[in-house]
């Protein structure tokens, strides 16, 4: 069975379900995780962690039915086909990264210090791929990266290689430079509406 070199393959938009966790550590913990997490298996976490598990997949299905979104994904379909959805999710989380005062009065800097301290703290309870990949994410500050356009191509870069070169992802930096404005445009509109839905799933499951 193959492993990923996570340094060189960074993951998706991890900054934009850490920041919809509203500063509630363990439901963090939970949404961060969630992608390593199987079926049922999140019940075995404590209740807060699970709510985030819970939250994160709630987010997840929200988001790819969204109308927003698909118009973000529809620009991109003609040459990045199935995998048009993933690389709007690193575009959006590019948009949060880069308007981050918008949204947190907290400096971008701190709060991925934060998260950080909090990962080391927590680390006995993160799933093994997820402790794996947590020592190059810290020193090579991937959610710090995702505001500049540099620190997104090098992501884009990561998501080609797991694809075997053949998705082509690495050229989707051309497509965010050409349609910025569009995109971000569609990424505000979006994430306010997710703001909400996430608040009130979030209470919903507690």
């Amino acid at each position: 069975m193959r492993t990923f070199e996570w340094k060189q393959q960074p993951n998706l938009n991890f900054l934009a379900h850490i920041y919809l966790s509203f500063d509630d550590q363990p439901v963090a913990i939970g949404n961060f995780i969630a992608d390593h997490i199987r079926g049922k298996q999140y019940r075995k976490f404590p209740e807060d962690v699970q709510k985030g598990i819970l939250l994160h997949r709630a987010i997840d299905t929200y988001t790819d039915a969204h109308p927003i979104t698909r118009t973000s994904t529809r620009r991109l379909h003609d040459n990045y086909h199935h995998y048009s959805p993933v690389i709007v999710d690193i575009y959006y989380d590019h948009f949060l990264a880069r308007r981050w005062e918008r949204y947190s009065q907290k400096p971008l800097e701190d709060y991925v210090e934060d998260f950080y301290t909090l990962l080391q703290e927590e680390f006995h309870q993160l799933p093994s791929g997820v402790q794996r990949m947590v020592p190059y994410m810290v020193s090579d500050n991937w959610l710090l990266s995702y505001a500049s356009l540099e620190g997104i191509a090098r992501v884009l870069e990561g998501m080609n290689r797991r694809t075997a070169l053949k998705s082509n992802m690495h050229m989707a930096i051309n497509d965010l430079v050409e349609h910025y404005d569009a995109f971000e445009a569609e990424f505000h509109e979006f994430f306010d509406e997710l703001i909400r839905f996430s608040k009130h799933k979030l209470a919903s499951l507690s």
